[in-house]
C-alpha cells in the first residue's frame, strides 16, 4: 500500500495514520535524506525481526536509528562535550554518529563495543514521523543491487517491496546516497565513512 504524503508540507492527519500502524508493529518503507529505507518502531522487537528476513541482514549487525533531535539523542547516547558541540553543529543532516549506548537501547541496535549509530534525519517527512512517534526509528537502507531498479522511486519500491512491508510512504522521489558515518566516542571525530554529509567539520 502507498500513502503519498507532501515531501515539503507534511499532513500531520496522514503521519499519525502511519505512526498508528507503526506503534502496532508495522514495517514500513520511508523517505529519509539519504534514500529510502526500511523502518519501524526500534522498541518493537518482532517488527525489527521482520526486516532482518526482508533484508536478509547478517544476525548480529546491529542496527542504527533515527532520534528527532539532541534532546532525544540524550537518552539513548552518552554524549560528551565535544560530542554535543559537534551534533550541535551538524544536526539535522546526512550523518550518522557512533556513540556509547545507554541502557535504554534494545540489544539489537547495540555492538559488542556498546556503541549506537544515530541520525537526526534531514527529511520533513521522516523528522514528523519519528516527533509524533516519541520512539526513535529502525532505519536501512534499501539494498541496491544491479539487477533492481533504482530505489529512488516509491512505485518500484512498492513493485520490489510492496508485498513484503505494511506500508510504503510516497514522498517523492529521492536519490539513495549514503550518510557520512562519525565515530564521537573518542576524544576526538573519526571519519568511518565519507558520504553524503560534508566531513570537514570532523577532521
Amino acid at each position: 500500500m502507498l500513502l503519498a504524503i507532501n515531501p515539503d508540507n507534511p499532513q500531520q492527519r496522514l503521519v499519525q495514520q502511519v505512526v498508528d500502524r507503526l506503534k502496532r508493529g508495522a514495517v514500513i518503507c520511508y523517505p529519509t535524506d539519504t534514500g529510502y529505507g526500511i523502518g519501524c518502531d526500534f522498541s518493537c522487537q518482532k517488527a525489527v525481526k521482520r526486516i532482518i528476513q526482508i533484508t536478509n541482514r547478517p544476525k548480529g549487525k546491529p542496527f542504527s536509528f533515527m532520534c528527532s533531535d539532541l534532546k532525544h539523542i540524550s537518552n539513548y547516547a552518552h554524549v560528551s562535550n565535544v560530542a554535543y558541540r559537534l551534533l550541535k553543529k551538524n544536526l539535522p543532516g546526512p550523518y550518522t554518529f557512533v556513540l556509547p549506548g545507554t541502557k535504554l537501547v534494545p540489544k539489537s541496535m547495540v555492538t559488542k563495543q556498546k556503541t549506537v549509530g544515530i541520525r537526526v534525519p534531514e527529511n520533513p517527512i521522516c523528522q514528523m514521523l519519528i516527533e509524533t512517534l516519541g520512539n526513535p526509528m529502525v532505519n536501512v537502507s534499501l539494498p541496491s543491487e544491479e539487477d533492481k531498479p533504482s530505489m529512488a522511486d516509491p512505485y518500484d519500491i512498492d513493485g520490489l517491496y510492496g508485498k513484503q512491508v505494511d506500508l510504503i510512504v510516497d514522498g517523492g522521489d529521492v536519490y539513495p546516497d549514503p550518510s557520512s558515518l562519525i565515530d564521537l566516542t573518542g576524544d576526538f571525530p573519526v571519519v568511518l565513512r565519507e558520504g553524503k554529509g560534508d566531513v570537514t567539520p570532523f577532521l
